[in-house]
């Protein structure tokens, strides 16, 4: 008998002792943890933070060079993300073409409606705000413009283009790296993205 009243009061005793460690009962919160060496780690994700600290110039032509190429990234990141929009929203519109004739009429409709409403805004830019443009295309979609070209169109038309673009000193081909040589590019754009400009 002493027995059974000895479990019962351990069982009141542990019911407690659960309530009290009740995280929802001292507004605290479970977290997974690790053991490590025999220390117990609390494992917390934190969210993806960007940190943007000014820049400073070794000299007032660099700082002038930069501002150009501030200038001029904030003029053509717009015409990036409106290339990357529409080629998602002409895409299910393309796959839904059953034959290559319907796929051919769709992209001669869309090129002539883009045209008719940015080729005046585009052909303002200049060769250098066009380098630009071509890669912050291929950040945004993930393909460089000759392969939307190759791919909307066919393998002429970008071997055309691409000539064409030489000529001016542009190459379709080239794919931006945003950790390399468009590292400052990147820095605008994450800037502009973040409203830090």
């Amino acid at each position: 008998m002493k027995k059974n009243y000895f479990i019962s009061f351990i069982f009141i005793i542990l019911g407690f002792y659960t309530q009290a460690q009740n995280p929802l009962l001292e507004g605290e919160r479970w977290v997974t943890a690790t053991v490590n060496e025999g220390d117990t780690i609390p494992m917390v994700h934190l969210n993806l933070v960007d940190v943007y600290t000014p820049r400073y110039f070794k000299s007032t032509k660099e700082k002038a060079k930069y501002d150009r190429l501030k200038y001029n990234v904030h003029k053509v990141y717009p015409y990036a993300k409106l290339a990357s929009q529409l080629l998602n929203k002409y895409q299910d519109s393309i796959n839904l073409a059953e034959t290559e004739k319907e796929k051919r009429r769709f992209y001669k409709q869309v090129e002539i409606d883009l045209r008719a409403e940015y080729e005046e805004e585009l052909m303002k830019l200049s060769v250098t705000q066009g380098r630009i443009l071509i890669k912050l295309i291929d950040r945004e979609t993930g393909n460089s413009s000759y392969e939307l070209v190759k791919d909307l169109r066919n393998m002429v038309t970008a071997f055309f283009w691409q000539g064409l673009a030489r000529i001016f000193g542009h190459d379709l081909k080239s794919e931006y790296d945003p950790s390399g040589s468009d590292k400052d590019i990147e820095n605008i754009v994450l800037a502009l993205e973040n409203g830090w400009t």
